[in-house]
């Protein structure tokens, strides 16, 4: 398929989003019950965790080269001018407690752009980063807040109980999802209560899912697979067995010769009908409006995870929609109901671990990345 730009791509105005009276309310009780979770792995642990995508699999140290002689309508906010940036990368999944990796589920990749400049959203003018949260689905998993709210009720209920049934039920649902996939279907439910096919980490694509102010436009982001060892890991099957950190000593073994390389991508709205800002299961037509690269994200050969790494990442950082540009402001009902939550979480670790929560300039861990990498790997180019 040829990837083009929109004829003319939906402009951002404040009256996109449709703001309900009680979405203050609604955003109380999300964080309370996220805030559960962490207060009942504390209480086990001694140690605060996030309430989701507590496990880490990799910490990396990444660059982010914009892409230059971008069209006006891609050239935004932090993709405004042709750079390369430092970046730091989380791959999780996505459960509020550390399970054995046979309990599979959705997995996810935040990504922290280092240093860049423009004018902040409210609450991250102390920071100088942009953070893009993205999990390996192109749709959220829940119709509204609302619906939201309720489906993480049961999963607050369970956490850090019966891990063993915990492996029975993803081994099931796996199987069912596999069936639907075999015939070009799938289900984000199914993969969310542990039917996550059990492929390799670095094979995955991963999207923000809702939808963020792009500048003067509005978008979805994605970042998937460019370099040919990343292609290669696509479906690829993995096998647990005893095994708990599976993913983790995967992408160990990967990084410790192998360079990555993916494409970080921008899908535009159209119009409010066809990729609507409020509507979050509803996938937009990438007919219409297929996702384009505007940036390479590169990690060369590196220790893709040690207690070290965890303690300044899973410790010591946090990733927030809400941490960036006012130029990509989170949208949808979804995204202003995580905001409270966000800020809640990290408030929330950072006053019990020894690790205070802060935000970088540069990657305390980076090593350095050849410039040559993205020109031998042919990642450059637009798809």
């Amino acid at each position: 398929m040829t990837r083009h730009l929109p004829d003319n791509p939906l402009r951002y105005t404040p009256d996109v989003e449709d703001i309900h009276p009680d979405e203050p309310q609604l955003a109380q009780a999300l964080a309370d019950t996220l805030l559960s979770i962490s207060y009942k792995t504390y209480a086990d642990s001694a140690h605060a965790i996030r309430a989701v995508h507590a496990k880490s699999h990799g910490l990396l140290s990444a660059e982010v080269e914009v892409l230059d002689n971008l069209p006006p309508e891609l050239a935004q906010g932090v993709f405004a001018e042709p750079g390369t940036y430092e970046a730091i990368i989380r791959l999780s999944t996505t459960p509020g407690d550390i399970l054995h990796d046979s309990v599979s589920a959705p997995r996810g990749m935040a990504l922290k752009i280092l240093d860049v400049t423009g004018e902040r959203l409210p609450g991250s003018e102390r920071s100088r980063s942009q953070d893009f949260v993205m999990v390996n689905g192109k749709v959220f998993n829940s119709p509204s807040g609302e619906a939201f709210l309720a489906s993480l009720t049961p999963l607050a209920a369970t956490t850090d109980r019966v891990e063993g049934a915990k492996k029975l039920v993803s081994k099931v649902l796996r199987g069912v999802e596999g069936a639907l996939e075999a015939v070009g279907r799938e289900s984000t439910t199914l993969k969310v209560m542990g039917g996550q096919p059990l492929t390799h980490m670095l094979g995955e694509s991963f999207f923000t899912q809702v939808p963020v102010r792009f500048g003067d436009y509005i978008a979805k982001l994605g970042v998937v697979p460019a370099s040919d060892n990343l292609k290669a890991l696509v479906d690829r099957r993995i096998s647990v067995g005893d095994d708990p950190d599976t993913l983790r000593h995967l992408l160990a073994e990967f990084f410790e010769t192998e360079t990555a390389v993916w494409h970080l991508q921008v899908q535009l709205a159209t119009d409010l009908e066809a990729t609507p800002i409020e509507a979050p299961m509803t996938p937009w037509d990438e007919e219409k409006s297929p996702y384009i690269t505007v940036a390479t994200i590169t990690a060369g050969p590196q220790t893709a995870w040690s207690k070290e790494r965890s303690r300044q990442v899973d410790d010591g950082l946090k990733f927030s929609p809400w941490n960036g540009l006012a130029a990509h402001q989170p949208l949808g009902q979804i995204m202003r109901l995580r905001k409270l939550a966000y800020e809640r979480s990290s408030a929330f670790r950072s006053e019990r671990n020894p690790t205070a929560v802060t935000e970088p300039i540069t990657c305390p861990f980076a090593p350095k990345t050849p410039a040559s990498v993205v020109e031998e790997t042919g990642a450059r180019v637009f798809p």
